[in-house]
């Protein structure tokens, strides 16, 4: 029986191979992107899935209130980790303390790389579970000790073995290699861990980290832990939530609260508003898990609407089958058959064409995701994909069809009555409506995407470039390098400071200053800078002057962006001073010398942060940043630059960044999601509109007689042409009035995330709706004009 139904299926197929093509093209085009969603959703959800113990394993986290607004982040003081392990130590199964991830100089004979990494406690291995491939486990226990990860390894020592091999880091201390790990898979929070170096290490070669032992007021370090197995994140955050506020009353202003957040949420919920979980990237997981449906579901009514639509001619086979005894149970095996064959015949091309598009989609989305071939439970859930789609996709038209009374279609008198048509009239709403609802949404993501862009940034990022200085080598050859830039040719100007432009490192508060409200607790960035800088970026001044190194006063003096000047409260700032409030260390009050112009150095989807440009004293710089000469090349500039550098840094990789591209890489995820959620709008887009095409073709089909009397009459060409597309056009104006609120609110919720947003406009639902008419007039068209121009003698011949 079962081999009856197939047989069946498959001469229905071949015999309407029109239809069949529009139905297994759509099918196999929303299946394709359901397939690929369904990988990218299953990476996102996978990711940290290299630790085993993932559920057990948190980062401690802070929430610090400033002035009524709640700020949070995972920078920690250095004295919590000792106080958690002994208050607290039996929640706690491991401890550990790291630095922030940063690239280091790696050097080994004559070869010098450089590569990111961390400074962490010996528990590391452990903590992140790495799969030691050389070496020992706790390769970290000697205060010199280094471990590499295998590309690293591969890089500095090629074929020889790295184990006992000492490496020279940062061009400054000897490291021995003690292990070597497996690279950390890219879906993982630690992937660009290069090399761990001992947290003792790190603590013993900089002043400033012993300085911080007991200072509850630094938080510049990060801490992991894993929780013992009879306790939870909930009740571990209920005991340590005020362990900061209670250590040191001068910080209990700040109202500090510390908790853990889970290694589950670290990559999809760690979005934070007013100290409050507010989600994360799970909202484009739940955005496109939602698109891949939808796409599915525009594929699926296709089938229905083309399917019903050819009632009529499956009629009589309907009526015959059951004239001679078959159950309406035999029939709807009957049409679910035809359903899973064409299903299954769309899913072999949709498969095809994910092979075909998944490198593209790789490098669109910035992942690494391969298909699954060896993977059974991938195609358990295909399987169950094909059998819940083929049963999407046919319950109806099985239903439909096998109701027919055989007596009536074999007398002729089998009507489809008055509303036969409004099941597929309110898929077609359905199917224009989701269309409407993405066309919306992708002009809005884009639209706020340059509207971030268009943001004036506050200086001239072209031609402006970044060296990193991560090395003793740089200290006191400042001025010697910027004369050495300049003479080149290469560089018109070069500035030294103590973060990236576009980031902001460091942000202090206890500061006082004429006129400061009782209780304001301020919160203020901080970067160190050469006397250049202002220059070298083009900033404006818009009070004051810049720094001046005719002017030794400069060297306490500082520049104030303009928010900073409203935070303050100064109306003429210029002349007035900022003094430190510290009682045990205090530094000397800096002079406010001028107002520079605010850039943006945060998120441009943010307010501008009030910030401090203070005179670098003590060669406290990470980068610097040059000017290239605008009269020539970039290349020739950059080659220029790297000779100079390699002439007073020969153990030292070259290394540079355009502060452009450092820029642009703030939009790098939002263009992600709107570049993918353009494409997999066109094609809904295109499944709809193939959808209607199909169902075009067959209502002509279906009144071919009725326009050729019409055309005999003395119809036009339009006036066949509106006879046909009036009906689509009217389901179009329903889609439209559905999809317009539908999406209004969807969007303007998703805006509310963004301080610096647009402001949603009419034009923009106005452009959906051209875009909608636009597109069903040219597919209609299409067949409507065909079938206009056809010679009526054709079609009433047999009249």
């Amino acid at each position: 029986m079962l081999t009856n139904y197939f047989k069946i299926a498959w001469r229905n197929l071949t015999k309407n191979k029109g239809y069949t093509t529009i139905n297994i093209g759509g099918l196999a085009l929303g299946m394709a992107v359901t397939t690929i969603i369904g990988l990218w959703v299953e990476d996102e959800l996978s990711y940290n899935d290299h630790f085993e113990q993932k559920d057990k394993v948190a980062q401690v986290w802070q929430s610090q209130t400033f002035n009524g607004n709640v700020g949070t982040g995972t920078a920690i003081p250095l004295p919590l980790a000792p106080a958690l392990k002994e208050s607290y130590g039996d929640y706690f199964e491991e401890l550990m303390m790291a630095s922030w991830t940063f690239d280091a100089y790696l050097k080994y004979g004559e070869k010098s790389i450089s590569r990111p990494g961390n400074r962490m406690q010996p528990n590391a291995p452990k903590m992140l579970e790495l799969q030691i491939l050389k070496g020992e486990k706790d390769g970290l226990r000697e205060i010199n000790s280094i471990m590499l990860s295998l590309s690293t390894a591969d890089a500095l020592f090629g074929e020889e073995d790295p184990i006992g091999k000492v490496v020279k880091l940062s061009n400054e201390y000897d490291m021995m290699v003690t292990g070597v790990y497996k690279d950390i898979p890219v879906n993982n929070s630690f992937h660009n861990t290069d090399y761990i170096v001992p947290w003792d290490h790190y603590v013993a070669n900089a002043e400033w980290i012993k300085n911080s032992l007991d200072n509850w007021g630094n938080n510049s370090f990060q801490l992991f832990v894993k929780i013992s197995d009879n306790v939870t994140f909930e009740q571990v955050t209920k005991a340590i939530i005020d362990i900061k506020k209670n250590a040191d009353e001068e910080i209990a202003q700040y109202d500090p609260k510390i908790f853990l957040l889970s290694m589950e949420d670290w990559y999809l919920r760690s979005r934070f508003e007013d100290g409050i979980q507010k989600g994360g990237r799970i909202t484009y997981v739940w955005l496109f898990s939602i698109i891949g449906i939808f796409v599915l579901l525009l594929a699926c009514i296709n089938f229905m609407n083309l399917s019903t639509a050819r009632s009529e001619k499956r009629s009589k086979e309907v009526g015959i089958r059951k004239s001679i005894g078959s159950q309406r149970g035999h029939l709807i095996n009957q049409f679910l058959s035809e359903s899973f064959l064409v299903v299954l015949f769309a899913f072999l091309v949709a498969l095809g064409i994910v092979l075909l598009f998944l490198n593209g989609f790789n490098e669109l989305s910035r992942k690494e995701i391969n298909f699954p071939w060896d993977n059974p439970l991938f195609w358990t859930f295909s399987l169950l994909f094909v059998v819940v789609t083929a049963l999407l996709a046919g319950s109806y038209p099985a239903l439909y069809l096998s109701s027919f009374r055989p007596v009536d279609v074999l007398k002729g008198t089998h009507q489809t009555g008055k509303y036969s048509g409004l099941p597929r009239k309110i898929l077609v709403v359905v199917q224009f409506t989701v269309s409407v609802a993405f066309i919306i949404g992708t002009v809005i993501v884009m639209q706020q995407i340059n509207h971030a862009k268009n943001r004036p940034v506050g200086y001239d990022k072209e031609g402006l470039i970044q060296i990193p200085t991560f090395a003793q080598d740089f200290v006191g050859k400042t001025d010697l390098m910027r004369t050495e830039f300049i003479n080149s040719g290469a560089v018109v100007e070069m500035a030294t400071s103590s973060s990236p432009t576009t980031q902001i490192w460091s942000n202090r508060s206890g500061f006082t200053w004429e006129g400061k409200p009782d209780g304001f607790q301020e919160d203020l960035a901080w970067t160190e800078v050469s006397p250049e800088y202002a220059k070298t970026l083009n900033l404006r001044i818009v009070e004051g002057r810049d720094f001046s190194r005719e002017f030794a006063s400069d060297s306490l003096g500082v520049l104030i962006n303009e928010t900073a000047k409203r935070y303050l409260g100064m109306e003429n700032p210029v002349g007035k001073f900022i003094i430190d409030d510290d009682d045990e260390d205090p530094d000397p009050p800096m002079k406010i010398i001028g107002v520079v112009q605010d850039i943006i150095a945060q998120s441009p989807y943010e307010p501008v942060k009030q910030g401090l440009y203070v005179y670098d004293r003590e060669d406290n710089f990470s980068y610097y940043t040059l000017r290239l000469n605008p009269k020539q090349s970039a290349g020739q500039s950059i080659a220029v630059v790297e000779r100079v550098f390699k002439e007073h840094f020969p153990d030292i990789p070259f290394e540079y960044d355009f502060v452009d591209e450092n820029y642009g890489e703030k939009f790098a995820s939002e263009e992600r999601i709107g570049s993918l959620t353009g494409i997999f709008t066109a094609l809904a887009i295109l499944i709809s509109c193939l959808g209607l095409f199909g169902l075009t073709s067959f209502v002509a089909e279906q009144r071919t007689k009725e326009i050729g009397v019409r055309k005999v009459l003395g119809a036009t060409v339009f006036n066949v042409w509106n006879m046909l597309s009036k009906d689509f056009l009217k389901l179009v104006v329903i889609s439209c009035f559905i999809a317009i609120p539908v999406a209004y609110y969807i969007m303007n919720g998703w805006l509310q995330a963004y301080p610096y947003r647009i402001i949603l406009k009419w034009w923009i639902f106005g452009l959906a709706i051209v875009g909608a008419f636009g597109l069903t007039v040219l597919t209609v068209s299409f067949q409507a004009i065909r079938a206009a121009r056809q010679n009526p003698v054709k079609s009433l011949r047999m009249e």
